[in-house]
């Protein structure tokens, strides 16, 4: 629980809350209970770091007014559109004895105790916080699911988590989803039927057959065409031995 120092108001402008703000200061209202509304305003730094902590809305906070002890709960938060910052804040009266109805957190424990989430499953969380109706005295901090021993295809409903005392969740016509762990979702490409890449084999097999016979009857062509080009150029170059026949001999001398 955290405890927020707070201020009674008695700003009844625009202007004077405007002049609140500039100070520093965030108007707010306490309501609930038999009690009357009460105006206060509380410190922006503060505040500012109480919105930056988890669950600020479903947490009790202990106001210290004027020395005295209250405990409220956030339920409304105003902010400025271009800073951003809080203008207002609205917090509820915790009433014992009395119930409120909040938006719980989920959490999730042994994810690496999870056998579907070591074979690549995913956890797909459907709802991350669950609305609840509890007593003002015991209000859960979350909603914690185990997810130890959980295998793929696997879903966390409502009826399997086991909530405080007198917690019930305000939806009670189904057995809602929380989360599931879901199949990895891997894309593979189709492999081709066997007799397809049989008959693509038995193509390419004998398409380097038939390039391999023009290849080598194409060289033998070329070495045939060489060596007669060769015998030609032999029987240019050698000299002819035999005379003709034609040829007359000289008279021999007496």
């Amino acid at each position: 629980m955290n405890d927020l120092e707070a201020n009674i108001r008695n700003t009844k402008t625009k202007g004077e809350l405007n002049t609140l703000r500039s100070q520093g200061n965030v108007p707010g209202i306490i309501y609930g209970g038999e009690d009357k509304n009460q105006n206060i305003s509380v410190s922006k730094k503060i505040l500012i770091n109480l919105l930056e902590k988890d669950n600020f809305l479903s947490n009790i906070i202990n106001l210290k007014i004027d020395g005295k002890d209250q405990n409220v709960l956030p339920r409304e938060v105003k902010f400025d559109i271009l800073s951003d910052e809080p203008t207002h804040i609205d917090f509820l009266r915790i009433v014992k004895g009395g119930k409120v109805i909040l938006q719980i957190p989920v959490k999730f424990i042994n994810s690496d105790k999870s056998p579907g989430l070591k074979r690549g499953g995913v956890l797909n969380i459907v709802r991350r916080k669950v609305e609840l109706k509890c007593p003002a005295e015991n209000i859960p901090d979350n909603i914690v699911l185990n997810l130890a021993d959980l295998d793929i295809g696997a879903s966390i409903k409502i009826s399997s988590v086991k909530l405080p005392e007198n917690v019930k969740p305000t939806i009670t016509d189904r057995d809602f989803v929380i989360a599931t762990i879901a199949a990895p979702t891997i894309i593979k490409e189709p492999e081709k039927p066997v007799e397809e890449s049989a008959a693509e084999g038995a193509e390419g097999v004998e398409g380097t057959a038939e390039g391999a016979t023009t290849a080598e009857g194409a060289e033998g062509t070329k070495a045939k065409e060489g060596e007669a080009t060769k015998k030609e150029e032999k029987g240019k170059d050698q000299p002819s031995d035999k005379k003709s026949s034609t040829e007359k001999k000289p008279p021999e001398k007496k």
